[in-house]
């Protein structure tokens, strides 16, 4: 029977087509898509199941929370930094060894937090803690790019947007409930066996996925990528070339750069995008950081009732995501229509010629349903214009918007004070449809921008081939004249 267009066969013989843009098959990607859904939802909940039990720990540790408050402050500044190394070598290591290494960071960092009793070491494992996990969101970023195409690549950011959205609503949840039954310690014992769970299922099932390593998913990988038991996946029979086919076989090894996201940030097109999501986050942060404290202060409630205040956001997100994927992926199949371009599931797209009490929680839920589908369409834009670098383009968002997020949360209560409540968040609100324009910008001059850029790639490719053929040549004389030395050397006199 011969395959239909959707799904490769899988036979005991190899099969032969070309420039399929993904060899997985749909429940493949379903799978992985869980997996690192799984994996990134530790890098925001760890965050906010820690807000819950902040007096407890300070209590415990003998100091004051205005300390501990550094721990929160010492997380975030890290979760900016890390996912800039952890992005590039994604991008050029793979997504496999990776993610591997980042959840062991994490679980070690977890274990020592349980069992530390002083608050300089809580302070250095919390900063650990936040090096190893919080890149896990921008390896997924990659990780969808590699197995999805444009065309489709809407559901599943929808998908791995859950992780992100859930963790804000049951962190303080979790973190209450556990540090008021059994103490906050085993908030870390929880995060170590749950982390310790997923990084089991990484090693043993979750493929290698990144392009310049396996192309479309059909290249054999050497053995450091490979799975232990390599027929779960039913991908390894497959043997297609794709169109990153070429680049897997010719990419290299480096050590991985931290500024690489910074040469990302230089493309005018990716800055407008990460800009106007780095504002939309900032307004985020900020009430999201003053919700339970005002509603503490405003309807006097307890401690569980103000963890509580979150669950609307989190199911109005739960239900945008539900939705989101598919609105994504129709706006794109009818963007693509319009301007007479072909859409592909199979093969991909170009993307190069694309262009691209009550009142509050009423007020939460559709903050969620909104807030999550901005989220979303940022960061599928973002992937599309740096579909070869995802992971280090989303490790460059991550600086913009903690950056952003960092210095409006230290400033918010000195804000509110002076102007007040609700003029703060009048022009936080201002700020973020400000960012608007910022995308109207991007879909006027974004084409532009990205084929000049494609352009003066292309240009510094043809450069830097060249450059390597002289080399070459040079050497090829050079030893052609030691040969010929050698000779004469060992001629009879």
């Amino acid at each position: 029977m011969a395959p239909n267009d959707n799904q490769p066969a899988f036979d005991e013989e190899v099969t032969t087509q070309t420039e399929l843009y993904t060899v997985f098959p749909k429940w493949e990607k379903v799978y992985i898509v869980s997996l690192i859904t799984f994996a990134a939802w530790f890098s925001t909940l760890s965050s906010f199941i820690y807000y819950p039990v902040i007096a407890f720990v300070a209590r415990d540790l003998h100091t004051t929370v205005a300390k501990v408050n550094l721990t929160v402050t010492a997380y975030m500044l890290v979760s900016g930094i890390a996912p800039a190394l952890i992005g590039d070598l994604a991008d050029q290591a793979g997504r496999r060894l990776t993610y591997v290494i980042a959840l062991l960071v994490y679980f070690c960092a977890n274990v020592g937090i349980a069992l530390q009793h002083s608050f300089v070491a809580l302070l250095l494992l919390r900063m650990l803690q936040s090096a190893g996990i919080s890149g896990t969101f921008s390896i997924a970023y990659g990780v969808l790019v590699d197995i999805s195409t444009p065309a489709e690549r809407g559901s599943y950011v929808s998908a791995l947007s859950f992780g992100m959205t859930t963790a804000p609503t049951m962190g303080p949840l979790l973190g209450g409930v556990i540090g008021a039954t059994i103490g906050w310690r085993w908030i870390f014992w929880f995060l170590s066996i749950v982390s310790g769970l997923c990084l089991l299922l990484i090693i043993l099932t979750l493929p290698e996925t990144a392009r310049n390593i396996v192309g479309n998913g059909s290249m054999a990988p050497s053995p450091v990528y490979r799975l232990p038991f390599p027929h779960i996946m039913r991908h390894s029979h497959v043997r297609i070339n794709g169109p990153d086919s070429e680049v897997a076989r010719k990419s290299g090894w480096h050590v991985p750069n931290p500024m690489a996201c910074l040469k990302v940030l230089s493309r005018k097109d990716t800055f407008i995008v990460v800009t106007a999501g780095g504002i939309i986050y900032m307004a985020y942060s900020c009430m999201q950081a003053s919700l339970s404290t005002l509603c503490i202060e405003i309807y006097s409630l307890g401690q569980l009732e103000a963890g509580l205040i979150y669950l609307p956001f989190g199911f109005g997100s739960i239900a945008l995501t539900c939705v989101s994927g598919r609105i994504l992926d129709r706006d794109y199949q009818i963007t693509a229509r319009s301007h007479n371009l072909p859409v592909d599931k199979v093969r991909g797209d170009n993307l190069l010629i694309f262009p691209h009490l009550s009142v509050p929680l009423v007020l939460q839920f559709l903050l969620g349903l909104s807030v999550q589908m901005c989220f979303n369409i940022n960061n599928t834009l973002l992937m599309d214009i740096n579909h070869r670098t995802p992971a280090t383009a989303q490790a460059a968002s991550n600086i913009i918007r903690c950056a952003l997020a960092a210095v409006a949360v230290a400033v918010l209560e000195d804000v509110m004070g002076r102007i007040g409540i609700g003029w703060t968040f009048t022009l936080l609100g201002f700020g973020a449809l400000g960012s608007g324009l910022l995308y109207w910008v991007d879909r006027g001059w974004g084409m532009r921008w990205r084929t000049e850029s494609h352009e003066g790639h292309e240009a510094t490719v043809v450069m830097d081939m060249a450059d390597e053929e002289e080399k070459a040549r040079g050497t090829a004389e050079q030893e052609g004249c030691d040969v010929n030395g050698s000779i004469k050397d060992r001629s009879p006199r």
